[in-house]
């Protein structure tokens, strides 16, 4: 690591004089030097080891140039002698220069921009400052070689109690469950640019998979590392499901079961999630911090593996536990920004597209509901201030487009969703984050899957994608929104799907019964108002709008 090392000059008369300072002052006095601060032009650096007697004497004399010469400043960059070699060989390569002594000294004017310019070693500078000041250093050997020493210890004391103060700052550490899939891939950028946690959050990245897609995750770590994110403390990948989730403060599900109806039933995929979050939640209990928070995505079942996560691990906290609906909210929003030809709006902006709801099975049947969308900064014949709002549905005329091709698009976005690459999962889930972290924008509806008390009437017991607020690292339901009977009706047939879901992950039942009229009560679920029937339910519905 390069460290900036600004320090004062010696007295003029100290310099002029050849006086020195007691050995223990002097010392205290390059320590407290050496460390980052203070304000000047940088128009010539002095990289060197930090024991290298020619950099003492070069630096002695740049000090006296300091203190009496106004637009004369020094940037002082010390290396420890183990890594100078190394160091030295990286900014000649990237100056392209041809340099392999200490120090290395060039000119740069900072306030006017261009390349520096390499003056070279001591013996270059001291002929320099003799040419254009007329001054050069008469410094005996033995101070000098004192002086290289002092230097060396103090640049060692500078590095250790770097190191003391960066162990204090704590990252978030942050695990990644099938971290080979391409939504990990575009997720590492976005949890490490400062916008998700906060420019002065660390975070440690540990990336989970099976063994045979080791090389895959070493690939994503080197890659991750040479972008040289600031706020990326480390990566790793994990292969041993026994080290899963040690210290994590947030876990991302990413387990993807992928069902091809020619092969698989839909009941045995649904027994296979539940075996890998059989797996999951006695290592996140075991290992976790007990605040951990869970987020379930991906591209299949993310309801399920929110539900199974906190029933194979009742002591995770319900409340740290969500599955995440925004890439249906955003893909809705961007449709109808389309047709009503506007932005459909990205955090923080005020204008666009506003309070899309989703609600029910993430990736299974789901409800896309308009009745509370609202439309900011939309350009019609009724002006306000950018925070006035437009009811969307008062602005979409043409009532035939939602009830046609709206919900024939909202309908084919699941099989769509298979088949993207990351990106709008991977903005899901760090938009998701963001908000968890540093509250949603002031009175703006969030779908997310939550686990279900009995709100809107919703069956209690079940992951249920909802409307929420996120305020002050918590998440509320937003039960104040009024809801009519069609949206009531639509509501009880996704969560009859997700009981039967769960019911078939618990081994209760062998395959899905569909959604009737006509009740068939279970013993188990009787008291909970569960019902189910024989038919088998549709996952589309007609939706109406008034």
């Amino acid at each position: 690591m390069t460290a900036r090392l600004p320090r004062p000059a010696r007295s003029r008369r100290a310099s002029r004089e050849g006086r020195r300072e007691p050995r223990d002052k002097r010392r205290q006095r390059r320590v407290a030097a050496q460390r980052p601060g203070g304000r000047w032009r940088e128009p010539r650096a002095w990289p060197s080891k930090a024991n290298c007697p020619c950099y003492a004497k070069a630096e002695l004399l740049a000090d006296y140039l300091q203190a009496n010469l106004p637009n004369f400043r020094v940037h002082k960059i010390t290396q420890h002698p183990d890594k100078w070699e190394q160091w030295l060989h990286d900014i000649c390569e990237k100056n392209g220069w041809e340099y392999r002594q200490s120090p290395i000294i060039w000119r740069e004017l900072l306030d006017r921009g261009g390349k520096g310019l390499l003056l070279g070693g001591v013996n270059d500078f001291l002929e320099y400052a003799q040419h254009y000041y007329g001054v050069t250093s008469m410094k005996l050997s033995e101070e000098l070689l004192d002086i290289a020493e002092e230097n060396l210890q103090a640049h060692s004391e500078i590095e250790k109690e770097e190191e003391e103060i960066k162990s204090l700052i704590k990252p978030l550490q942050i695990w990644i469950t099938s971290a080979s899939a391409p939504i990990c891939y575009q997720l590492i950028p976005l949890l490490a640019n400062g916008e998700v946690f906060g420019m002065t959050t660390e975070i440690s990245i540990h990336l989970l998979d099976t063994d045979q897609f080791k090389e895959v995750l070493c690939g994503i770590v080197m890659e991750a590392e040479d972008m040289a994110l600031p706020l990326l403390r480390s990566i790793s990948e994990h292969t041993e499901i026994d080290e899963a989730f040690i210290q994590a403060d947030i876990i991302i599900v990413l387990d993807d079961v992928l069902l091809n109806r020619e092969v698989q039933s839909l009941e045995y995929c649904i027994r296979e999630v539940s075996k890998i979050c059989q797996v999951y939640a006695p290592l996140i209990e075991k290992n976790a911090k007990s605040d951990v928070r869970v987020i379930s995505s991906g591209k299949t079942f993310v309801n399920l593996k929110a539900m199974m996560i906190m029933t194979y691990g009742p002591s995770i906290k319900p409340e740290n536990v969500i599955a995440v609906a925004t890439s249906w909210e955003s893909a809705a929003k961007a449709m109808l920004a389309r047709k009503l030809s506007m932005n459909a709006a990205v955090f923080p902006s005020v204008i666009g597209v506003k309070d899309v709801i989703v609600w029910g099975n993430i990736t299974g049947s789901n409800y896309i509901d308009l009745s509370h969308a609202k439309l900011y900064g939309y350009d019609c014949a009724i002006w306000g201030p950018a925070d006035f709002p437009h009811p969307l549905l008062n602005k979409i005329y043409d009532s035939e487009w939602i009830h046609s091709e709206f919900l024939s698009a909202q309908s084919s976005l699941s099989s769509r969703f298979c088949h993207y690459v990351g990106m709008l999962p991977a903005h899901a889930v760090a938009t998701v984050l963001r908000y968890w972290y540093h509250s949603s924008p002031p009175g703006e509806i969030v779908s997310v899957g939550i686990l279900s008390k009995g709100q809107f009437c919703i069956l209690e017991g079940i992951v249920f994608s909802m409307p929420v607020r996120f305020q002050n690292g918590n998440w509320e339901v937003m039960t104040e929104l009024e809801i009519n009977e069609m949206t009531q009706e639509v509501l009880g047939r996704l969560a009859h799907e997700l009981v039967q879901e769960k019911l078939i992950a618990l081994k209760e039942i062998k395959e899905m019964h569909p959604y009737a009229a006509e009740k068939i009560t279970s013993k188990k679920f009787l008291h909970q108002g569960g019902f189910f029937s024989p038919e088998k339910m549709t996952s589309s519905f007609k939706w109406e709008f008034k």
